[in-house]
């Protein structure tokens, strides 16, 4: 028959559909492959439904039949489909069809004939025995494969968990020694890791894999003992630090507090030139107050052997001073006492005179001097003696 044309001259079909075909001819591309998606053979993305949010029931028969048989069969299928997805690199679906095997091999046990009608049933010999001997082997083999879908996916712990199930049933299963060794030496659990390595090289010394993994254990513990003495030798140095710094401090007479509120001085501390030599010249952070002003500056390192005036003379002139008040001469400095008082502290005295005088103390690793005009310092002084009578 001659072909004929739509109205819109769009070829058709010389011969009509067969008729199981014929309803699609009105569907939408779209609605044809909805359709075929509920279809098991044809799915692309899981669609447990008829489309009206009813039951799909091909789908239901075909997971139904994943768990028929012995439970031997029903995990050495679970079993394949993992090896499939474990070849192709799919560790996460590859673990979930090894947890459904060995679920099924702790399930209740279906021989060939138990749902075979009575009329019609022929007898099929069930050997238990070899049953059980074919489970243990599947069983074996699920654990070790999930073990290195755990050990893929950085599971440690399940991988070293796994290999255990699969020693139990089989101490001489070397996978499960390599990849116990493996996931051992990632968490370094190094001398699990050597006890696995070593139990799987007495089965098989020319290993070449385990071998290779006893030598990066060696590497791997070399490498710990070096950290860790590095380690120990920066504590023992720190605390000989501390104890050379204690030394010079009391020494000198220099009093310390720490608060719980001590400052964030970054990398500013009291420290020695030679942190080792208690004679060694110190230095001190110095917090300059401009208690009138609401202002102040901080020096990072004043040497005890350094004078207030000395720093004065660079800090000066204020940028914020506008009358021009606070000059070398000009100015007094204040120190309060350990006993909560205060003293004048002379400008032209070396730091570390000042702190050794016994009547100072350094409160959280800084010094802290208010710097006053003459002309304000008497005022400055009554307010700070009622604060204090007050608080």
């Amino acid at each position: 028959m001659a072909s004929q044309s739509a109205q819109n001259g769009a070829p058709r079909p010389s011969a009509d559909l067969p008729p199981a075909m014929a309803e699609i001819q009105s569907q939408s591309a779209d609605d044809v492959l909805r359709e075929m998606n509920r279809l098991p053979l044809f799915m692309t993305t899981l669609d447990e439904t008829d489309g009206e949010g009813g039951e799909n029931v091909a789908l239901e028969a075909l997971k139904a039949l994943a768990y028929e048989g012995t439970r031997a069969e029903v995990a050495e299928n679970f079993r394949q489909q993992g090896n499939d997805c474990a070849r192709a690199k799919q560790w996460a679906d590859a673990k979930e069809f090894y947890d459904k095997a060995i679920a099924a091999l702790h399930g209740p046990q279906t021989k060939p004939d138990d749902d075979v009608d009575q009329q019609t049933k022929i007898e099929v010999e069930f050997d238990e025995e070899a049953e059980k001997d074919k489970e243990r082997r599947i069983e074996e083999a699920c654990y070790v494969n999930r073990a290195l879908c755990n050990l893929m996916k950085k599971n440690y712990r399940s991988c070293i968990s796994d290999c255990a199930s699969t020693l139990r049933i089989n101490p001489s299963n070397i996978k499960a020694y390599y990849r116990s060794t493996l996931a051992c030496l990632s968490l370094d659990k190094l001398p699990e890791a050597l006890d696995a390595c070593t139990r799987g090289l007495a089965l098989d010394p020319s290993n070449t894999a385990l071998q290779a993994l006893k030598t990066q254990i060696s590497d791997r513990q070399k490498q710990l003992d070096a950290q860790a003495k590095a380690r120990r030798e920066r504590e023992e140095r720190k605390a000989s630090e501390k104890a050379t710094l204690s030394l010079a401090l009391k020494s000198r007479g220099i009093l310390t507090r720490s608060t719980d509120e001590a400052p964030d001085l970054e990398d500013a501390a009291v420290k020695l030139a030679n942190p080792l030599d208690p004679s060694s010249e110190l230095s001190f952070p110095v917090l300059l107050l401009y208690p009138a002003h609401s202002q102040s500056d901080f020096v990072k390192a004043f040497s005890e052997k350094e004078r207030l005036d000395q720093h004065l003379e660079y800090i000066f002139p204020l940028p914020w001073d506008a009358e021009q008040e606070y000059t070398v001469e000009g100015v007094e400095a204040y120190m309060e006492t350990a006993a909560g008082g205060l003293i004048k502290a002379g400008k032209k005295m070396a730091l570390g005179k000042v702190l050794g005088s016994g009547k100072v103390e350094v409160v959280d690793g800084l010094v802290r001097i208010s710097v006053l005009p003459k002309a304000k310092s008497s005022t400055w002084i009554e307010d700070f003696k009622q604060r204090r009578a007050r608080g």
